[in-house]
């Protein structure tokens, strides 16, 4: 589990970016892999999981 940064989310869209600090690699996230609303610039908790297209991001918190 990784604890990171909201870059960037669009509520609209359902869909945004989540920052790792150490590496600065870029995470895209949708709405249906959130437990919790998010806001640009909120500190998350996040796992990554291997998905039909690739690595998918769950928010834990």
């Amino acid at each position: 589990m990784s604890k990171e940064i909201v870059k960037f989310f669009n509520d609209t869209k359902g869909f945004g970016f989540i920052t790792e600090e150490g590496s600065n690699t870029e995470h895209f996230v949708r709405i249906f892999g959130l437990i919790n609303e998010i806001r640009e610039g909120d500190e998350v908790d996040f796992d990554l999981r291997e998905g039909k297209k690739g690595l998918n991001v769950k928010v834990i918190s």
